[in-house]
């Protein structure tokens, strides 16, 4: 009998050997100038058993860092930093997509160029604090950005694709949750802008879809993907008041010839009406994630709802977790202490293969 979870699928362009996606996650690794090093080439080879690996996310542009340890790919240094990871992955036959994070108001001065003020759509301050050098540091009230700013912005994701595919990246996707600048923009409370952003549901959306515009036009058809994850958690203060009415406008207007995916958070059962909704209004490949068991994982291939699953945590502790899935090994646990902001190998390259 076939096991789901192991047979081939194409996500857009891109090919995968097996339906297990490594999920994006921070690891806070990278040098002060956000250039990742050979263990960071390391670490994600050692999880290339994995039919995609998905980048920690990643800044476009300088004033999108919103952490201490962060990588980005803004610059020469960080497109070299990146290229020996896509090589080590590659070495292994496994597609890898460089994932792009632009935090806006989740960030501080002490992470932004010059210390000046972190942008947002609008002056909002989130409560809560950032990780900076020196600790954590409560959020700012964030600078409102300009028409042009804006415009700067997307084309920096467009410039961090174009570095990102001449780095040999397998595909790009965009941060399009974790109260992020896109969800900024696109959430009601959040955006309070009346200009070409703001305002309808129509104009916070077109921040996203411009910058997806401008993604795939450097990728190419079937190399740009979207993270999305409607109200999963409300992650740092963001709020719509039509939630249901924002992503379905969002989710029509996606041109699935053009995506590569969709990856849409995992939601209990009250929530699965967004699952509905992007199966019905997105004619694409769709990939889930989060706090995913093997069983509940290989549910939603089998009932068509997913394409590709997608483990996070897991993958932490576990590098050659499709092979522990595929024998029924046991999962390693993971140290929370060692996820962020630990020098050297320790929690990050030192976790064994089972034997």
């Amino acid at each position: 009998m076939t096991q789901p979870l192991f047979t081939p699928i194409a996500l857009g362009a891109i090919e995968l050997a097996n339906r297990v996606v490594m999920a994006p996650m921070t690891r806070s690794r990278a040098d002060d100038d956000g250039v990742v090093g050979a263990l960071t080439a390391t670490y994600y080879a050692q999880r290339s058993s994995a039919g995609m690996i998905t980048t920690e996310g990643v800044f476009p542009t300088l004033d999108g860092k919103g952490g201490v340890g962060t990588p980005g790919m803004a610059t020469d240094a960080q497109q070299a930093g990146w290229k020996a990871v896509v090589d080590a992955v590659h070495a292994t036959g496994t597609p890898i997509v460089l994932q792009l994070m632009h935090t806006g108001r989740i960030s501080h001065p002490d992470l932004q160029p010059g210390g000046h003020m972190p942008v947002a759509p609008s002056p909002l301050r989130p409560r809560g604090a950032a990780w900076t050098a020196d600790g954590q540091k409560d959020f700012v009230t964030p600078r409102e950005l300009t028409l042009a700013e804006v415009q700067a912005i997307i084309e920096g994701h467009r410039t961090a694709t174009r570095r990102a595919m001449e780095a040999g990246f397998d595909g790009v996707e965009l941060h399009g949750s974790g109260g992020y600048l896109p969800e900024q923009f696109l959430s009601s409370g959040t955006n309070e802008r009346q200009d070409a952003y703001g305002g309808s549901i129509a104009k916070r959306a077109r921040f996203i879809l411009d910058t997806l515009d401008g993604m795939i036009a450097e990728a190419g058809p079937g190399r740009v993907g979207i993270k999305l994850s409607p109200e999963s958690t409300r992650p740092n203060e963001i709020h719509d008041d039509t939630p249901g009415e924002t992503y379905a406008y969002l989710t029509d207007r996606l041109r699935a010839a053009d995506m590569a995916y969709v990856n849409v958070s995992y939601f209990d059962r009250r929530d699965n009406q967004y699952h509905t909704m992007f199966r019905s209004r997105f004619a694409g490949a769709i990939t889930i994630g989060g706090a995913l068991t093997r069983e509940i994982a290989e549910q939603l291939i089998v009932s068509g709802d997913a394409q590709a699953v997608v483990f996070g945590r897991a993958y932490i502790s576990n590098p050659d977790l499709v092979e522990r899935f595929r024998t029924g090994a046991p999962l390693a646990p993971a140290d929370i202490a060692t996820f962020y902001h630990v020098p050297g190998p320790v929690g990050y390259t030192d976790y064994p293969a089972y034997a």
